[in-house]
């Protein structure tokens, strides 16, 4: 069970914002993590607080509020990019330039001392990328690892797994003089 603040166990606006001051940024930076876009990344933040303002009763304590709030996030932006108005709006002749800026999360990483290992992270394909930032950069455990990401405690540990045997791979490279 988690040990979460008694404040979160029923949501008012006084909680509602004690909620969001605590885990705002982390939900931010993980949506803009997942989208690439402020504005997206805004919605989606606005999004979850409002879905878990509106859930909390729905809160089974099984895993942290973070936690949850991260999956919610991460739901909010597969549901966001699912929807057939994204589809519509993007327009042809931008679809194929990259107009994405680096992220938050990206920046941070790759200003910090290990930005080199961290620059080969984001090199992963997205899966990889993301249960190894969840886990190295938010400090979820494997079965918040599950959670957030909807699959089993056995795909989270292999996704893991796989992820870290991907980058001792690239890592390998770099070390490797040409």
């Amino acid at each position: 069970m988690s040990s979460e603040p008694a404040e979160f166990s029923s949501m008012n606006a006084s909680a509602l914002t004690t909620l969001m001051e605590t885990y705002g940024e982390d939900v931010w930076n993980y949506a803009y993590f997942l989208a690439r876009n402020r504005a997206v990344a805004d919605d989606i933040a606005q999004e979850t607080f409002i879905r878990a303002y509106k859930y909390l009763h729905s809160f089974r304590g099984e895993a942290s509020v973070k936690t949850w709030l991260l999956q919610i996030a991460r739901n909010r932006w597969y549901s966001y990019r699912s929807t057939a108005f994204v589809r519509r709006v993007t327009l042809k002749e931008t679809a194929g330039l990259d107009l994405t800026a680096e992220s938050a999360e990206e920046d941070f990483l790759r200003q910090s001392l290990s930005g080199e290992v961290w620059g080969l992270v984001l090199s992963l394909p997205r899966k990889y990328r993301e249960v190894l930032i969840l886990q190295a950069h938010y400090g979820l455990t494997m079965d918040e690892l599950a959670q957030t990401l909807g699959v089993s405690l056995s795909a989270a540990k292999s996704r893991l797994r796989r992820a870290r045997r991907q980058m001792n791979d690239l890592w390998e490279k770099e070390l490797t003089p040409e």
